[in-house]
């Protein structure tokens, strides 16, 4: 239910936001609670997604397989994995400081809150952006104990590069969306429509990690590494198109997976030279 590369995505961004914090390697102690906090949080989303979304997945050829609809994994054992997941979440916030512990439950609020939202909205790619792009934030509170709107930029990266591929990942539901009665941007606008948000979503996360490098001051490997982001979005939509959907998943999940680990790693890395050459 629960795979690794669902974790992927938001994870590299919220060690970015902590290495920003602390202009390089914040305290291990601090490091490991904000892992904590990521794969709880993380987990206990997924699962209650799937909870919530069980009848729809099993109504979708392309999902009826997934754990609960297939009967693999019970609701009610769902339930208290979500329900464990979220008592960890508290605890690392708890463990980090005061502040990370006062947001936690706003931050379950949001993460929950997506699962509802294609009910009645086809801007809950946005929504979805959001949960994500929360990380960076958080990990910024979690070490600085309070929050700047520097790194705000970031959120709102990662906000729009999620919903993007998000975008563009509903596609392959749009048929079902429209006899189900959800809502997405590709169920309400088309194929062609939704690949266009999507690049337009993209160009502006795209500019916005170049204004996050530019505010925190970073030098040439963090700005390298906004290019190789931008090359890598430009492959990315030359994966798939309205007419050819097959590669989506490979679009989806490796792409967007090496997206996320090669900004942290040209950010690390230009943080921890600028900090050995004082």
């Amino acid at each position: 239910m629960i795979k690794w590369e669902h974790s992927i995505f938001a994870l590299p961004f919220a060690l970015t936001g902590a290495m920003l914090a602390a202009g390089g390697l914040p305290p291990w102690r601090t490091l490991g609670w904000i892992l904590v906090c990521m794969v709880s949080a993380r987990s206990a989303a997924m699962a209650f997604n799937r909870l919530v979304d069980a009848g729809l997945d099993a109504a979708n050829p392309r999902t009826k397989m997934r754990a609960l609809p297939a009967g693999v994994l019970s609701p009610r054992f769902t339930a208290a994995f979500v329900a464990i997941c979220c008592g960890i979440f508290l605890l690392g916030a708890a463990e980090l400081n005061r502040l990370t512990l006062i947001l936690a439950p706003v931050v379950l609020a949001v993460l929950f809150s997506y699962s509802y939202t294609k009910r009645f909205t086809e801007w809950s790619h946005l929504v979805l952006g959001l949960a994500l792009g929360l990380a960076p934030a958080g990990a910024w509170v979690a070490v600085r104990g309070s929050l700047s709107p520097k790194i705000l930029l970031l959120t709102g990266a990662v906000l729009l590069w999620v919903a993007g591929f998000d975008v563009l990942y509903a596609c392959q539901d749009m048929e079902h969306d429209r006899r189900a009665g959800l809502f997405s941007i590709p169920a309400r606008f088309g194929l062609k429509a939704a690949f266009w948000t999507a690049r337009v979503f993209h160009l502006a996360a795209f500019l916005l990690l170049l204004a996050t490098v530019w505010a925190f001051g970073l030098g040439p490997w963090a700005a390298g590494g906004v290019m190789v982001v931008g090359l890598l979005l430009l492959y990315e939509h030359r994966l798939v198109s309205p007419g050819d959907l097959s590669r989506l998943n490979a679009a989806f999940f490796t792409m967007n997976g090496v997206i996320a680990t090669v900004f942290f790693l040209f950010v690390a890395t230009d943080l921890l030279v600028k900090r050995a050459h004082f």
